[in-house]
């Protein structure tokens, strides 16, 4: 135990709470504040154009000096996505094992710190003191290898954050769960247990990754002609399991995506995955094989499988194009929002005359704990408090009610939101308040110069188009120069609608002249009549509210 008497402890979620990815937790302890994963999510069908969200960390910006270490229980993108940009904003250590510090590094050689930035190795046999507690670590099984369980142990008890993890009874070598040590923090006392509720509405154990191999293997014995896998680029498990039985069936593999040559090249120098040289071919090569011979893994850029399939099946990849002798694998589960798409592209895929091939054929399995692994984490660790994480709000309620039925009581249960401060003070756990927290939209290279009412312009841009007029004044003279002209992108079709055009050119004029007749005017006020009159009588005609932009110049 710690040998100060702690005051005052914190949890305050930043992300990944009432959300799939984005993991971000932070746990202060008295003065000091250690955040746990840097994650990522990716984008909403709403959130036209936006290339990743990454959470809000203003609060870490206000509080920096007293941010100790950025703890990251493994390397998924949901886990230590957003690190690069948090590192470029605050200055702290951070801690992970081997594989996860490796894949975090990769992030920084894209965006650089602009400083130092220490990173340190740990195990399950590591512990790292601080002023206010020390840090440990226990093995979970994931779908990647080196994950971690965080404990942070207080004069309370100790605070442990789970990860993300599942138990299965196959599990081998840097897959295997730290059992032992889970039910040693236990009996020694868990104060506040945070454990991930992905899976937390599914009945059952999440079937072993033994049943995924079987499954695999007689896939690739009885499939006539090419194998197409798609899969996340750090679902290390499942692509060690491809080439496993790419080398067992004798078949070549091509990579398609940088994220996950990237990450076949760093896994295998690691020692993580084990891949024959001569199993890889480029992508390009793949005509001078039989269809027999080959097996086509993609990935998309930011390392999400459903870009890489959809482009292929709508015939813009270069190298490959889908044939009916193909059998085509979707091992992942779509995040949130992207199920309609998978659906569409899985129907294209059909209709190209594929063999489709999902997880309920048992090609997939959830990296997740389902309940009665999430039952047996809660009566391992036995905690005086429970904060679910990691999930929907829902899965975070079937979680709470999980708990409940191994005798847990509400008022030891707290369902937080993102901001909300859980505090633990003069003996009593409430919650305190909130800190400001939120996505944070990154497109190309903006970070969150996209907001709401960009977003809600796109929007309406996807909807009903944009309608501009253009007209020049000649101010001494007062009167219109020219103009005014209509352009129109996305609202109407400009040849079958002319008598439109012309009725909507002559009340901006109208409009127009009205003003340009009086002794002094506003340029807003003109601009603001035209879009009030054109939006009337665009609507009146059409029942459409498109982006009405005047654009008015003079000389």
């Amino acid at each position: 135990m710690t040998k100060v008497k702690n005051e005052v402890i914190r949890i305050v979620p930043l992300g990944g709470v009432g959300e799939i990815g984005k993991s971000m937790y932070v746990i202060e302890i008295d003065e000091e504040l250690f955040v746990v994963d840097s994650g990522l999510m990716f984008p909403e069908d709403e959130m036209l154009g936006i290339d990743i969200v990454i959470p809000d960390i203003t609060y870490l910006e206000e509080n920096k000096e007293r941010v100790k270490g950025i703890f990251l229980t493994h390397g998924h993108e949901d886990a230590i996505g957003s690190i690069a940009y948090v590192l470029n904003k605050i200055k702290a250590p951070v801690y992970g094992s081997k594989l996860t510090v490796a894949l975090a590094k990769e992030h920084l050689k894209e965006m650089p710190a602009p400083h130092p930035v220490k990173f340190f190795e740990v195990t399950n046999k590591s512990r790292m003191n601080f002023n206010s507690t020390y840090v440990t670590f226990f093995h979970t099984t994931h779908s990647i290898p080196d994950s971690l369980g965080i404990v942070f142990h207080t004069s309370e008890g100790a605070i442990v954050h789970t990860g993300e993890f599942k138990f299965d009874q196959a599990a081998q070598g840097k897959f295997k769960p730290d059992l032992a040590t889970m039910a040693k923090l236990g009996e020694e006392g868990v104060f506040i247990l945070l454990s991930e509720s992905t899976e937390a509405e599914r009945p059952g154990y999440t079937t072993s990754e033994a049943v995924i191999s079987e499954q695999l293997a007689k896939t690739f014995h009885s499939a006539q002609g090419r194998i197409l896998v798609a899969v996340y680029a750090s679902n290390f498990i499942r692509v060690q399991q491809v080439f496993t039985q790419a080398q067992k069936s004798f078949r070549k593999v091509a990579i398609v995506g940088k994220s996950l040559e990237k990450v076949v090249e760093l896994g295998t120098s690691l020692g993580y995955l084990d891949v024959d040289e001569d199993t890889l071919i480029p992508v390009s090569d793949i005509h001078k094989y039989q269809d027999d011979e080959i097996i086509i893994i993609a990935t998309g850029n930011q390392g999400e499988p459903l870009e890489a399939l959809d482009k292929i099946v709508r015939k813009h990849h270069r190298d490959i194009k889908i044939k009916q002798t193909d059998t085509v694998l979707i091992t992942f589960t779509p995040s949130p929002g992207m199920e309609v798409q998978m659906y569409k592209t899985m129907n294209q895929l059909a209709k190209a005359g594929a063999h489709v091939l999902s997880a309920d054929k048992k090609v997939h399995v959830s990296g997740h704990g389902s309940q009665e692994d999430l039952k047996l984490m809660l009566n391992l660790m036995k905690p005086k408090y429970f904060v679910p994480i990691q999930g929907e709000y829902r899965m975070l309620i079937a979680h709470s009610k999980l708990a409940q039925s191994l005798g847990m009581q509400k008022s030891q249960i707290f369902i937080a939101d993102k901001g909300d401060i859980v505090e633990y003070r003069n003996g009593k756990m409430r919650m305190s308040g909130r800190v400001q927290a939120g996505n944070v939209l990154i497109d190309g290279i903006g970070v969150g110069d996209v907001g709401n009412i960009v977003l809600r312009d796109r929007k309406l841009l996807s909807q009903d188009g944009i309608f501009i007029v253009v007209v020049t004044l000649n101010r001494a003279q007062k009167k219109i120069a020219s103009g005014p002209e209509i352009l129109s992108r996305g609202f109407v079709y400009v040849r079958e609608s002319e008598g439109l055009m012309i009725e909507a050119a002559d009340i901006a004029r109208g409009v127009i002249e009205k003003y340009v007749n009086k002794e002094t005017f506003e340029w807003t006020n003109i601009k603001q009549e035209i879009r009030d009159t054109l939006n009337q009588y665009l609507f009146q005609k059409t029942k459409r509210r498109p982006m009405i932009i005047p654009i008015i110049m003079e000389y």
